[in-house]
């Protein structure tokens, strides 16, 4: 009997607690690398390396049309299918509204997939590609989405942030360097 007793109580406290953890487990996934300072990178003051992708209902974009411009922008891989991604789309919306220039990489994603996420959730994007394979993504050393690399006109990779953007970056970090590289 009191074996049937202790495991009446110790099932569902392992089941909770597992829950529990993999609930914890989930959120910091969810938010591993979004600080406000901004997370190392391979590229970080190199050179961004050569690449063209087909456009996502529209011009597609490559290596060269990031740097020809001669003006800071950021560069976001995105997913259809990550909840991270739904989650920062209010503050990409935010950097829209206020005059940044973001291109889109829909990483390994499907195209019908992609556009539907931007009806449903807005475009942000001045541009916008696919990198189906994400072999783009590799060459960038992208580890998951959302990451986010700015940009300086000459193509080098100034700041990067691993995870989805927070508002507060806006003001903090992302429109400094944004004025910072434009001069």
């Amino acid at each position: 009997m009191n074996l049937r007793r202790a495991m009446l109580f110790s099932v569902p406290i392992a089941l909770l607690g597992g829950a529990g953890f993999g609930g914890w487990y989930a959120w910091r996934a969810m938010f591993a690398g979004s600080n406000m300072r901004g997370t190392p990178s391979i590229l970080s003051g190199r050179r961004i390396p050569g690449f063209r992708l087909p456009g996502l209902g529209g011009e597609g974009i490559q290596a060269t049309d990031i740097f020809n411009g001669g003006k800071p922008l950021l560069v976001h891989f995105w997913a259809s299918w990550s909840q991270p991604c739904i989650v920062e789309q209010p503050v990409l919306l935010q950097l829209k509204a206020a005059k940044v220039t973001v291109w889109g990489i829909a990483y390994k994603d499907k195209v019908p997939a992609a556009l539907a996420f931007l009806e449903r959730e807005g475009n942000p994007y001045a541009r916008n590609a696919i990198d189906e394979p994400g072999r783009i993504a590799y060459d960038w050393g992208v580890a998951n989405v959302p990451e986010t690399f700015l940009v300086d006109g000459d193509g080098y990779v100034r700041w990067h942030i691993n995870g989805p953007l927070q508002t507060a970056m806006i003001e903090e970090q992302i429109l400094p360097l944004i004025r910072k590289y434009e001069a």
